[in-house]
């Protein structure tokens, strides 16, 4: 099977006279993380990415336990500890009334998963696994467009926009939200929430105002919400404002622009309306996902990262899903290597589908219902304010699930949380306060 393909006889020349056991299509945190996963099984990895140059476009990540557990376990967390900041609480607030909800205490969190939490540059996490694969001796090729995917007898092959070809024993496609290779799987397009995201990642000395590094906040709000935590050791302040578009609602191509922006926060509180001037005005992200698949392995080709389950952000689990990814893959090749160092692939890739594809189901999933949450308005926004400022700060039954080690079986996936009904909250008698739209 081919997408956008051409016959084998066409294939000008390749674009590495070396030949490779994984060639993998995308050089962002899935992608490198995945090469060095493989490479440090001793498999030959070769990295395609269609830049001139390798890098990430963006500010902070939020990496939870189940992915700094996959850090240690490649040597690489002391590294990320000295580029991130570990914050001591995770707080959600109100953004209307400023007032706090519920919140984490990371550093017992630690104690609980044996991981910590950690925020990070997303350029840096990039820059720790693209040292960590040329330390492995991952073959890294950049200018690299991959335009078309296809199964051979002897493995597969992509096909770049130059008309030169590569091929390997195994394809991985970690080519983001518009993967070319999904193609071969599903016909289905990106789905948009009418959401958008604007960023800011600044030194702290223009945050203009007291910021509290130790923690990260949310402030959740009808129809949008704000985050901020530190980066690099405290030195910068990191911003994302999220809000619905009405442009988008109505269907208009010029949605999320920076007038919509000031509108959507007109009624929050001080502490939020204070950030919303630092926020990047000249970019912001759509926010699309796509709707879960089971199946993502074709052949010898398979999926990883974005290209087979972009999440909305609100579980803050995207990068940590695709590095989860490779980390199970080279999992399964390691138990299907034999001595003389063959890998029994078709056992390898239906072992890692077996597993990956359920639980990337129930992020982004839960990603959605998270961001339904987030932003009720009216009584639906005063029960889940009572609901979770119920919560006991130490009951960790909504975060077993996703926190704890990362599952190589289905056996071993824990069991999901049991959601609580919005109406089990009696708020009758409670004024609704002002300021909600």
């Amino acid at each position: 099977m081919s997408v956008h393909g051409t016959e084998e006889s066409n294939v000008t020349t390749p674009t590495s006279a070396n030949p490779v056991d994984v060639l993998i299509v995308g050089g962002g945190i899935g992608g490198l993380s995945a090469a060095f996963a493989l490479a440090r099984e001793g498999l030959r990895v070769r990295v395609l990415e269609q830049a001139r140059e390798f890098g990430e476009v963006g500010a902070g990540l939020q990496i939870a336990p189940n992915c700094t557990r996959i850090l240690h376990d490649y040597g690489l967390l002391e590294e990320a500890k000295g580029l991130g900041v570990l914050p001591k609480s995770m707080v959600m607030r109100d953004a209307v009334d400023g007032s706090e909800l519920t919140r984490l205490d990371l550093g017992d969190l630690e104690r609980e998963y044996g991981f910590p939490y950690m925020v990070i540059h997303r350029s840096d996490l990039h820059g720790i696994f693209l040292r960590a694969c040329r330390r492995a001796g991952v073959d890294l090729v950049t200018d690299a467009h991959v335009t078309g995917y296809e199964n051979t007898p002897s493995g597969a092959r992509v096909l770049l926009e130059d008309g030169r070809a590569d091929r390997a024993r195994v394809v991985i496609a970690a080519d983001g939200l518009h993967s070319v290779a999904r193609r071969l799987l599903v016909e289905d397009e990106p789905v948009s929430s009418a959401y958008v995201a604007y960023r800011a990642a600044v030194p702290i000395e223009q945050a203009g105002r007291d910021v509290d590094l130790s923690e990260v906040s949310v402030h959740v709000g009808p129809r949008c919400h704000f985050v901020h935590y530190g980066l690099r050791g405290g030195e910068m302040l990191n911003q994302v404002a999220v809000f619905q578009s009405p442009k988008a609602l109505a269907g208009e191509e010029d949605w999320g622009t920076p007038d919509e922006l000031d509108a959507a926060f007109t009624a929050t509180c001080p502490d939020v309306r204070a950030g919303i001037p630092l926020m990047w005005r000249d970019r912001w992200w759509r926010m699309f996902d796509r709707d879960p698949i089971t199946t993502w392995v074709d052949g010898n080709i398979a999926l990883l990262g974005d290209a087979a389950h972009p999440p909305l952000q609100y579980m803050a689990q995207g990068a940590v899903m695709a590095i989860e990814d490779g980390w199970v893959l080279a999992g399964h090749v390691a138990a299907r290597r034999a001595e003389d160092g063959s890998v029994d692939w078709r056992g390898a890739l239906a072992a890692y589908e077996a597993v990956r594809p359920e639980h990337c189901r129930r992020v982004v999933e839960t990603a959605r219902a998270w961001g339904e949450l987030w932003h009720l308005d009216g009584v639906a926004r005063l029960q889940r304010n009572a609901l979770l400022r119920a919560r006991d700060t130490y009951d960790y039954s909504f975060t077993a699930w996703i926190y704890g080690p990362t599952a190589l079986t289905p056996e071993e996936e824990p069991p999901m949380f049991t959601p609580i009904p919005l109406d089990s909250a009696d708020v009758s008698g409670v004024p609704e306060p002002a300021g909600t739209r």
